[in-house]
């Protein structure tokens, strides 16, 4: 293989920041490269100064020999490097199609060429193992998983010979994760070379071919095997191990917080039924699509169920109520964290105390130093970072963030959390502090339902798991019955199936 991307020295100073202080890296053509490291290692500005968003203050960029333009973006694509971001840059109001080829769209004359658009977008999400999803469909009502989609669609319709890949599995289910794969190994016998970034150091091993561990900007370790175990890895960009990233846990209490019955919402929701305990973490798996996120919007009352009952210690909850289900102690951080759990251009405080603004007024005014101390109390027990209640939601790292969604619900006295993907988007040194926090709120004797797509975050973290299928629980697992092949075989079973246990 020849040389394909070759980084040397590279550094970006912000006001008052070192993003990058000496970075190298290497990618040869055909290869898929894994740059691994923690929410603030360096891995975002890296790429960005890559893609020509960016400008480095010092080193250099050269692709196949010839460096590349120095913060020009445009002239990054035409080299044929290709950028994958972890927040979608979608535009919801247009097509599938119109978004795939944005900038670069077929004309005939002054004209769109909307038949060629429709065909070769057709094409690309064959290519992409998706032919189903409909070109003319509007972006912003697809689920999360098909814009993803999209966006990769997007990065493959231009003449591609690096593809930078930040985070593209975090949304997808396992066989998506597959087919992801299978297009990546199609490009690299193409000899088109790969950067491939994740949080999901489980999928490494399976994909890649070397690894660059990043750690506070600095490159910590190159070429690494990309067998290398997860627990060396994790110690390279923490300086711990796999092993303690989930905390220790007490036995739930016998106390029934929650109780689910016959809870239906066709077709996302068939039937759900269950119990959880103060102090239990129950989580919920399947694949995307099985109806788990809105399991949860119904539980919460933000979706209306048509059939079944919710009960927050033994009160029954009237349906497609919200304000009553909050009132009652039940909290939801939702999966959309940036745009359902948060107003990102509002400050800590505000995001906080939102639901309880009531409780901290004088008449129709809203005490600002009750506020601030209350919610300072919050964001402090939860030790957020940076420690100024003032910052702005927006500039904080993700699991920073979920922390203040889930130190709005604890000013509010929840009794019940619903979690939708928790930790995703977070690194793996940031989960643990993210899971020692659900830990605590546990064993203050919250009950907590939580949602995720990372199997093995279900497995060492929760009491018990309850799949899901096309709407249905199809199965239960607990303690060493509880495997990554127990889950999917459960999520893979039909809809009609009776659930059950596999306890022995």
């Amino acid at each position: 293989m020849s040389a394909l991307l070759t980084v040397r020295g590279l550094v970006k100073e912000f006001p008052g920041v070192t993003a990058l202080a000496g970075v190298d890296l290497e990618v040869e053509a055909g290869e898929v490269h894994c740059l691994v490291g923690q929410n603030g290692a360096g891995k975002s500005t890296l790429i960005k100064c890559v893609s020509g968003v960016v400008a480095p203050t010092a080193g250099t960029i050269a692709l196949s020999g010839g460096q590349l333009a120095s913060g020009r973006p445009g002239a990054a694509l035409l080299a044929g490097v290709a950028t994958m971001y972890q927040e979608l840059d979608l535009v919801p109001d247009l097509s599938v199609a119109a978004n795939i080829f944005l900038g670069h769209e077929p004309r005939l004359g002054p004209l769109l060429d909307l038949r060629t658009m429709r065909r070769e977008a057709s094409a690309l999400l064959a290519r992409l193992g998706h032919p189903s999803l409909d070109p003319d469909a509007r972006v912003g009502a697809l689920r999360p998983a098909d814009r993803q989609l999209v966006s990769m669609a997007r990065a493959l319709s231009r003449q591609v010979r690096l593809l930078i890949m930040d985070e593209p599995s975090a949304i997808l289910d396992p066989p998506e994760v597959d087919a992801l794969f299978e297009v990546v190994r199609r490009l690299t016998a193409e000899k088109v070379g790969v950067i491939y970034i994740s949080h999901r150091l489980d999928e490494i091993a399976r994909i890649g071919d070397r690894i660059t561990v990043l750690r506070d900007g600095r490159t910590v370790a190159s070429n690494l095997p990309a067998t290398t175990p997860v627990d060396e890895l994790i110690h390279l960009m923490v300086g711990r191990s796999f092993g303690d990233v989930f905390p220790d846990r007490a036995e739930p209490t016998a106390d029934v917080v929650l109780r689910v019955s016959r809870l239906r919402r066709p077709p996302h929701v068939v039937e759900a039924s269950f119990e959880v305990r103060a102090g239990e973490i129950l989580g919920i798996g399947g694949l995307v699509g099985a109806g788990r996120t809105e399991l949860l919007r119904a539980i919460a009352g933000l979706d209306l169920a048509t059939g079944g009952e919710v009960e927050v210690a033994g009160r029954v909850l009237p349906r497609g109520r919200p304000d009553v289900a909050v009132g009652a102690g039940l909290g939801m951080a939702p999966e959309e964290r940036k745009s359902q759990g948060l107003w990102l251009g509002w400050s800590l405080v505000k995001n906080v105390t939102i639901s309880h603004l009531r409780k901290l007024g004088r008449g129709p005014f809203t005490d600002a130093a009750s506020e601030r101390r209350a919610a300072d109390q919050h964001l402090r027990s939860l030790q957020v970072r940076p420690e100024d209640p003032m910052r702005l939601a927006a500039e904080l790292s993700g699991g920073n963030q979920q922390k203040v969604v889930l130190a709005r619900w604890l000013l509010h006295s929840a009794r019940v959390l619903l979690l939708d993907e928790p930790t995703r988007g977070v690194d793996v040194g940031a989960k643990a502090d993210v899971y020692q926090v659900i830990a605590d709120l546990a064993a203050r004797g919250l009950a907590i339902v939580m949602v995720s797509s990372e199997l093995a975050e279900l497995i060492g973290f929760c009491d018990r798991i309850l799949v899901m299928r096309e709407g249905a629980m199809v199965g239960e697992l607990r303690g060493e019955e509880a495997t990554e092949e127990a889950i999917l075989r459960h999520a893979l079973r039909t809809a009609s199936d009776p659930p059950r246990s596999e306890a022995r």
